[in-house]
C-alpha cells in the first residue's frame, strides 16, 4: 500500500514535542508513561515530563532524532530512530529496573544497526500506509548512515506491527521475555527484529 496522497514527511522541531510524547507513549506499551511517572515531580503531569524529554538536545529519545508524518497539516504519526553504538555497552544492567533490563539485552544484540527505537501513527490515521511510508525512511537513513542493518524491539502480542515488520523485510533475530511491572499486564516476549541492507 502507497502512503496517503496527501501525506508529507519532515524532521521534527521543538515545537512538535508534545505530539512527539504522546506517540512514544502510544508506541511504548506501557513503558515510556511508567517511567514518566517515575521522574514526575508534584504537580507536573506525566506527559509533561515526556514533553520535556523530547526537547533535549541529545538522547536517543530527542526531537532531533525524529521524523513526523503529516496529513492535512495535522501530525499523523513519527518515527524516532538513530545509528546504535558498535560496539554497544550496556553497562552493569544490574543498575537498571528489572523490566528493562531484557530491552537492552536486546538492543546490544545489533551493534552498529539503525535502530527504529518508534514507530507510531495516532489511531485516525491508520491503514493508510504511513507505517510502510516512515519504514522506507528508516531504511534511507540507515543507509546515510553507513549501517548495513536495521533493527528494532517488538513486543510478541503486538501482531499488528509484527506484520508491518515483516513486511519491509525485518525478521526475528532474538527474544526475551518480558518482565510485569505495576499495572503492565501482557504476557510474552520482547522481540528483536533485524533487517538486512
Amino acid at each position: 500500500m502507497d502512503s496517503h496522497p496527501q501525506a508529507s514527511f519532515r524532521p521534527a522541531k521543538i515545537g512538535d514535542t508534545a505530539s512527539l510524547a504522546v506517540l512514544v507513549d502510544i508506541a511504548g506499551e506501557g513503558l515510556a508513561a511508567y517511567l514518566w511517572g517515575q521522574l514526575k515531580t508534584p504537580g507536573q503531569s506525566i506527559l509533561e515530563v515526556g514533553r520535556e524529554r523530547a526537547r533535549r538536545e541529545e538522547g536517543g529519545f530527542s526531537y532531533r532524532n525524529a521524523t513526523l508524518a503529516e496529513i492535512g497539516g495535522e501530525t499523523a504519526g513519527a518515527l524516532i530512530g538513530y545509528r546504535q553504538p558498535d560496539p554497544y555497552d550496556t553497562g552493569d544492567l544490574s543498575e537498571l529496573p528489572e523490566f528493562l533490563q531484557p530491552l537492552l539485552q536486546l538492543e546490544s544484540q545489533a551493534p552498529g544497526s539503525w535502530y527504529v527505537n518508534v514507530l507510531a501513527v495516532f489511531p485516525e490515521f491508520r491503514r493508510l500506509g504511513l507505517g510502510k511510508a516512515l519504514l522506507d525512511i528508516a531504511d534511507q537513513k540507515a543507509w546515510e548512515s553507513n549501517a548495513s542493518s536495521l533493527s528494532v524491539i517488538v513486543a510478541s502480542w503486538n501482531e499488528e506491527a509484527s506484520k508491518l515488520y515483516a513486511r519491509a523485510g525485518f525478521r526475528l533475530e532474538a527474544e526475551e521475555e518480558a518482565i510485569p511491572f505495576a499495572d503492565f499486564s501482557h504476557h510474552g516476549a520482547w522481540q528483536l527484529l533485524v533487517k538486512a541492507l
